[in-house]
Parts: structure tokens; C-alpha cells; sequence
């Protein structure tokens, strides 16, 4: 897979690989790109990744395989869940201004603990001790919205957790949202398919 050159670089064109990259992973015909001796160079000199991709920690969630996607390639970001601190904040606004990333993806997936264990303790089992419970408190906003909008299975909850953690890094963060309004970023929400291997888009703003 040819790099995408600066040039070429749009939110359009970056989200496109990705989807081509997921679609070779889902085949088995990836082609493990930019992994060579001399991406390793390249790479001594700085970064240029084509996206940003805040992921859930998941184990079965690798970023990198799931896109096909090499050394240098995304800017990686991942919290249980996929929620959303300022930290989180932090490294998304540095990747779009710094790093000049051309789309965001929200990453979300198949059988999510994170959303099973918010789901759970709203009805009834209890929020977890420790600093888990950050993660019930932050997604439970999520679930609430999705059963409020009749909303009432696993995959639901999942896809809804994810466009709502679109909509909050654009309100919470002003750079992005200035980015999205003049076409130099995109964001998309995505849920993927541990059973297939589908990276499959929940929501697309500005890569159309």
C-alpha cells in the first residue's frame, strides 16, 4: 500500500485508507505496510500519521491490525470504554494541530465490557470499587441516552456509546470542532465485529 503523501493527505483520502486497510484485514490480505528498515529511519525523524484513533483498550481490539496500518501510520489513544478525559482531550487536539492528522475515529467494539458492566450496574448490580467505577459514571450517560431512545440490546448500547463519544469530543473541544467546520479534519465513529472483523462506521462527519 502506497503512503499517502502530504499532498494527497484529506480527510476524504485518509479515512478511505483505513476503510481499504480494514477491508484487507477483514480478507486475510493484509498487507502489513511500512514496517520495513527503512520506515524504521524514516520514523527517527519525527511522525506524520494520517489519523488519530481514540480505541478501547480492549486486548481483542489491536488498532493497527484491524486497519492494516504500519509503524508511524495512526496516532493511537486508547482508554477502557473509549471514554473521555482531559488527557484524552489533550492528545486528540495535539494529533489534529500538531501532528496535522486528517480524520478522528471513535473506536468501539463488539462485546464491550466496559458498556456490559455500565449496563449491569444500572440495573442493579452495583457500581465497581476502586477507580472502575470512573468507568460506569462515564459511560452511564450513554446507556441512559440509548434506552431513553428505545434502545435496548448490547450492540445498541454499544453503537450509541460511540456516536455520543463523538459528539463530545466536538463540543468539548473547540480545535476540533473549528477543524471539522473548514473540511481540514473528518470524525467517525465506528463500532468494530470481533466476529468478522468489520470496522463498521456508526456515524461520518466530514468524509463524505
Amino acid at each position: 500500500m502506497p503512503h499517502l503523501t502530504n499532498l494527497e493527505r484529506t480527510p476524504q483520502s485518509a479515512w478511505a485508507a483505513l476503510k481499504e486497510g480494514n477491508r484487507r484485514f477483514q480478507t486475510f490480505n493484509e498487507e502489513r505496510p511500512n514496517t520495513d528498515f527503512t520506515r524504521r529511519m524514516e520514523l527517527t525523524n519525527g511522525q506524520n500519521p494520517i489519523a488519530v484513533v481514540l480505541s478501547c483498550s480492549d486486548s481483542r481490539v489491536p488498532v493497527e491490525l484491524i486497519f492494516d496500518q504500519g509503524l508511524g501510520d495512526v496516532f493511537v489513544i486508547r482508554t477502557a470504554g473509549e471514554i473521555i478525559d482531559l488527557s484524552v482531550l489533550a492528545s486528540l487536539e495535539y494529533a489534529v494541530e500538531d501532528l496535522h492528522v486528517k480524520v478522528i475515529v471513535v473506536l468501539g467494539h463488539e462485546s464491550c465490557g466496559a458498556v456490559a458492566a455500565t449496563k449491569a450496574a444500572m440495573e442493579g448490580a452495583g457500581i465497581p470499587d476502586g477507580f472502575r467505577r470512573v468507568l460506569v459514571e462515564k459511560i452511564s450517560p450513554s446507556i441512559m441516552n440509548a434506552r431513553d431512545a428505545g434502545k435496548s440490546t448490547a450492540e445498541e448500547f454499544e453503537s450509541h456509546h460511540v456516536a455520543e463519544t463523538v459528539d463530545q469530543i466536538i463540543s468539548r473541544s473547540p480545535e476540533v470542532k473549528s477543524k471539522l467546520q473548514i473540511g481540514e479534519v473528518g470524525i467517525v465513529g465506528v463500532r468494530y465485529r470481533l466476529s468478522d472483523g468489520y470496522a463498521e462506521p456508526v456515524v461520518e462527519i466530514g468524509v463524505d
